[in-house]
């Protein structure tokens, strides 16, 4: 039986234990554990939620209708020498000019009293006046387009020469139907837009994600102002066209 001293078991110890330490090490680096393992997978997790391509574009799309209906202001002028003989004047000529639409066929509800001012005359140099100007003012809803010249004569020739006619405008109130066509025009003028910008860019392109209305807007139409005469039996109404327009915002992956 062989005796080994303090000193040799002491060094046998030793290299054992080295040993052990290099296993563990080299076991460590053909296996990556810890710090290096954890930022290898952070990177592959932030590698996979990128956010997907997009394409934003605006899409309008305009379309044409005939207006339906006619708003026209009428006033009534009358001068006298008192208020109250002024006043009488122009109340007894407002409900001749209403009677007179009233006998075409606007309806009561579409008569409305929009204005009334009462003010002094004055001849130059005098500081007490002369007399009296009452001004009356009447909106009138003509919802048919093809009888508001024949409406408008009317009550022009009913009032006489106190009548003024101080705005015609011409108004396109049924405009759902315009408004759907106008939609699918602005969709399908995006999706034009898209796929130019997807070819240029070389990629393909994918469903649509949203779409945001932007605005939708008729445009105006400037009627002139109507002007009556004695020699004419209507008043020539010409409707027009009116533009309405709606502009969407439509995102898609690409």
């Amino acid at each position: 039986m062989a005796i080994t001293s303090p000193g040799y078991r002491a060094a046998a110890i030793g290299v054992a234990s080295a040993a052990l330490l290099v296993g563990a090490f080299s076991l460590g680096a053909s296996h990556p554990t810890g710090t290096a393992a954890a930022a290898a997978t952070a990177t592959a997790a932030q590698i996979g939620t990128q956010p997907a391509g997009r394409i934003t574009v605006t899409g309008t799309g305009t379309v044409t209708g005939t207006p339906n209906q006619l708003v026209v202001s009428l006033g009534v002028q009358v001068s006298a020498g008192s208020v109250s003989t002024a006043l009488d004047t122009a109340d007894q000529t407002v409900s001749q000019v209403t009677a007179a639409l009233r006998g075409q066929g606007v309806a009561a509800a579409d008569i409305q009293t929009s204005g009334l001012s009462i003010s002094p005359n004055y001849e130059p140099g005098q500081q007490l006046p002369v007399g009296y100007q009452v001004t009356e003012s009447l909106m009138a809803t003509l919802d048919q387009i093809g009888a508001a010249g024949r409406q408008i004569q009317a009550a022009v020739t009913a009032g006489g020469n106190a009548v003024t006619v101080d705005d015609v405008s011409l108004n396109l109130t049924d405009d759902g139907p315009l408004l759907a066509a106008a939609r699918t025009s602005a969709v399908n003028d995006a999706r034009a837009k898209a796929e130019q910008f997807a070819s240029a860019a070389g990629i393909p392109l994918g469903p649509v994600l949203s779409i945001t209305p932007v605005a939708a807007s008729t445009s105006p139409v400037f009627a002139p102002n109507a002007a009556a005469s004695s020699g004419s039996a209507v008043v020539p109404i010409s409707p027009g066209s009116q533009q309405v327009s709606v502009s969407v915002t439509v995102v898609y992956a690409a």
